[in-house]
């Protein structure tokens, strides 16, 4: 990634410091249903180190799949915690 110059530097100050009301978003459609919505493709959610005891068979069952087994378990988590929120 290139470094921004200090012309960019200065123009995205000003840019920053600019007040919300003085940026005209009249071309800009409003959007009131995010029903389609998706998580951009260059979303990462942070991910944390921990230990954790598998049964034997659990653990199996998931490298018998393949590589990438921590994240189908991860998935397999997350869909879990869908199922059960309230």
């Amino acid at each position: 990634m290139s470094k921004v110059t200090r012309r960019q530097a200065e123009e995205l100050r000003r840019l920053r410091d600019r007040p919300d009301s003085e940026i005209d978003t009249d071309d800009i459609p409003e959007v009131s249903d995010w029903s389609d919505a998706r998580r951009s493709r260059f979303y990462r959610p942070v991910k944390k180190q921990i230990t954790l005891r598998l049964d034997a068979d659990v653990l199996a069952w998931f490298r018998a799949r393949g590589s990438r087994y921590q994240t189908r378990i991860n998935d397999a988590l997350r869909q879990y915690i869908k199922e059960h929120e309230r």
